[in-house]
């Protein structure tokens, strides 16, 4: 699958936090660095979503902010 969005990073997914209606995917995307989602119950059922899973984290964003 393509996308235009730019922002691609691979890692590996080291913890699912279920919710009532969104949970928390933690990504390792190196370098001792988490990315953390939310995304739907439906979406982590659908894609089969588990710890050791090695999968692509994506952003698209119309504003992006960074702070020091």
């Amino acid at each position: 699958m393509k996308l235009s969005a730019r922002n691609q990073i691979s890692g590996t997914i080291v913890a699912i936090t279920p919710g009532a209606v969104n949970g928390t995917v933690k990504v390792d995307i190196g370098g001792g660095t988490i990315v953390t989602a939310s995304i739907t119950e439906e979406a982590i059922a659908d894609l089969g979503l588990a710890a050791g899973d090695t999968v692509t984290v994506i952003v698209k964003a119309s504003d992006v902010m960074i702070g020091k």
